[in-house]
């Protein structure tokens, strides 16, 4: 099968949109503020520290990293997503450190060695190959000399193998394109454009990642 960018479900709207954060607490089980908490503070971020958050969402991420980097840092949002930026907005709007910008990951973006950290949570998956790449190459190039890229996403496994559960989320609920990403090693892709120095952490029995790189 072809795989093609109008299969993937990574662009949410409406109803999936407005109530995004619930329906990710719900068909968690309750258990999704606890993991990204979690994720979140696996991130390492320090005081002071500027972070490009791509494919923002709703400003859930930005919220809980906003005290690791305190007033002295800086959280720049990307999302394209109309739903979504108005919950950003509303989230954000009395911490003059976080910022939402109206712009495409998977086009060129205008950074250039302006962040220390890159984050990227469940959206890598949702794109054909060359636009994960170009992705990858904005992150790198946003990223100051030694800056992390942080992808916290599937991890790559035999879905053959997996629970049932996962393997039923996967093939039934995600798009073509989440299996696709699951299948490629996703260390190797990002050794492809310069990334070095990998730190993991597991989550959900191994089946999600944070991967950590450094520039």
């Amino acid at each position: 099968m072809r795989l093609t960018q109008e299969m993937s479900k990574v662009e949410v709207k409406g109803f999936e949109a407005r109530y995004y954060d619930r329906l990710m607490d719900l068909i968690t089980l309750g258990y999704y503020p606890f993991f990204i908490r979690k994720a979140i503070k696996d991130l390492g971020l320090r005081e002071g520290e500027k972070v490009l958050d791509m494919g923002a969402g709703t400003g859930r991420n930005a919220l809980l990293m906003r005290p690791f980097v305190g007033q002295s840092g800086k959280i720049v949002g990307l999302e394209i997503g109309k739903e979504m930026q108005e919950q950003f907005g509303q989230k954000v709007a009395k911490y003059p450190n976080i910022e939402l910008k109206d712009l495409r990951i998977d086009e060129p973006l205008p950074f250039e060695e302006a962040f220390d950290l890159v984050f990227i949570s469940f959206v890598l998956h949702g794109f054909i190959q060359p636009k994960r790449d170009l992705i990858i190459q904005n992150a790198y190039k946003a990223l100051k000399p030694g800056g992390r890229f942080a992808i916290l996403d599937y991890a790559n496994f035999d879905v053959d193998k997996a629970i049932w559960p996962v393997r039923f989320a996967i093939r039934k609920v995600e798009c073509p394109l989440a299996e696709e990403f699951i299948q490629r090693d996703t260390k190797q892709m990002l050794s492809a454009h310069g990334f070095t120095d990998f730190e993991e952490h597991f989550y959900f029995g191994g089946y999600v990642r944070l991967l950590l790189a450094k520039k």
